[in-house]
């Protein structure tokens, strides 16, 4: 699929339209990048549910409706992790910011140091993040993002903790 088939997933296929991000998985370039940016919302939104338990059962329930539904995305594109299937990098984000105080996330510094830290650990994919890519289905599109939201997680809270 292309960036010109958006409006035949939007109307035919549900599935396509939200493992896409409402088809921003579809831009031709970058669209992991574009998916992480789309994640910066929802990571907001999470920050405004009333204490940490709520936030991380949220995310995690995202996460495990990310497996079947990637699964799903990926086997009607026909490929194994498809650069537009974007829930992923969407539902990761929150994880990169996982305890980080609410009120740092209104500083742009804090936002574009967490959205930097996880696209570099979601494309250079350090260990176990390789190893998880390779599970099945949805699991290994999934879990790969998950671990790259980790690492930027505790490495934020590094920076954070020695510089503020």
């Amino acid at each position: 699929m292309t960036w010109g088939d958006t409006e035949k997933a939007r109307r035919v296929d549900p599935i396509l339209f939200v493992a896409t991000g409402a088809c921003i998985g579809f831009i031709p370039w970058a669209p992991g990048t574009w998916g992480t940016l789309w994640g910066l919302p929802l990571t907001w939104s999470l920050w405004f549910l009333p204490g940490w338990p709520l936030r991380i059962a949220v995310a995690f329930a995202l996460f495990l409706v990310g497996i079947p539904l990637c699964d799903r995305a990926a086997k009607r594109l026909g490929l194994k992790d498809p650069g537009p299937v974007v829930w992923d990098e969407i539902v990761a984000m929150p994880v990169t910011f996982m305890f980080v105080d609410p009120a740092e996330l209104g500083r742009p510094i804090v936002l574009v140091l967490g959205f930097a830290l996880f696209r570099l650990f979601d494309i250079t994919k350090p260990p176990p993040a390789r190893q998880l890519e390779k599970l099945p289905g949805g699991l290994g599109i999934m879990a790969d993002d998950f671990s790259a939201g980790v690492y930027a997680c505790l490495v934020l809270h590094m920076i954070l903790a020695i510089f503020w």
